[in-house]
């Protein structure tokens, strides 16, 4: 698997950065046993439909996953909407999008469209909840619940590997919005490498159940015997050295903070 960060800006995007979005890349056999890859989507805040076009086109994603439906992770779902309706080509085939709730309803009203707009000629929606497992080519996602201010999930996600010594399939854990809670150490088990958001900051930030400290996203990644560790989800205003380092603190696999265009593989 191949993990490219789109975008990696917490609440909004930044000046370096789209807000939340992550490309992931897989070879696999579709249905007809033709070998190729397949993308998905995690997440796509603003400004994550323009950066996108550098790394793959919109037009060849496979599926699109949302941890939750706060504007900074799928506000750019309007733009994947044009994109594929109006495509100068003709419009593009329905794509499956995953998330909990209503996806329909939440980028009917982002866009402003009428009511009886049902979007089904672009995407397909599904609404997904804790112990739900779906499968896109190659990868299979399982759901696990978060601690967040809205229904929210944190996803893991197994593929192949890229390291041939691995000897078994990947996991990639990505935490979506959260709070420490065991559910997500649960989606961390064992993982190859965590993406974890990151928002807050230890000492400046007291407000709980809402996102993850340095500290916090560690401790969590240790007890659940992870492997790496990339923070995300970092505010325009939070030192991103600051939580790297107390990450590490408490954490001794690889720490990474996440930056636009970034890639990972697994």
């Amino acid at each position: 698997m191949k993990l490219t960060i789109i975008g990696c800006s917490g609440s909004m995007s930044g000046k370096d950065s789209p807000a939340s979005s992550y490309l992931l890349q897989a070879e696999g056999k579709d249905e007809s046993g033709l070998q190729r890859t397949f993308s998905i989507v995690l997440d796509f805040g603003p400004g994550a439909m323009g950066r996108l076009l550098r790394y793959v086109d919109p037009a060849m994603i496979d599926a699109m996953f949302f941890s939750h439906l706060h504007a900074d992770h799928c506000a750019d779902m309007v733009g994947m909407q044009v994109y594929r309706r109006w495509y100068p080509e003709g419009a593009l085939p329905q794509i499956p999008v995953y998330s909990p709730g209503d996806g329909a309803a939440r980028v009917r009203g982002l866009s402003a469209d009428d009511p009886a707009e049902t979007y089904e000629t672009e995407f397909d929606f599904h609404a997904v909840g804790p112990g739900n497992i779906v499968h896109v080519g190659p990868f299979s996602v399982e759901f696990f619940a978060a601690y967040h201010t809205v229904p929210a999930l944190s996803l893991r996600i197994t593929g192949p590997s890229e390291d041939p010594d691995l000897g078994r399939p990947a996991v990639l854990t990505f935490t979506g919005d959260t709070d420490t809670c065991d559910s997500v150490i649960d989606a961390e088990r064992d993982a190859d490498l965590v993406l974890s958001e990151a928002a807050f900051e230890e000492g400046r930030d007291t407000v709980r159940g809402v996102h993850l400290t340095g500290v916090r996203a560690g401790q969590m990644a240790a007890e659940a015997g992870a492997k790496r560790l990339v923070l995300t989800h970092l505010q325009p205003w939070t030192n991103p050295r600051k939580n790297a380092a107390d990450a590490r603190s408490v954490f001794d696999g690889d720490v990474h903070v996440a930056s636009a265009g970034d890639v990972y593989t697994l």
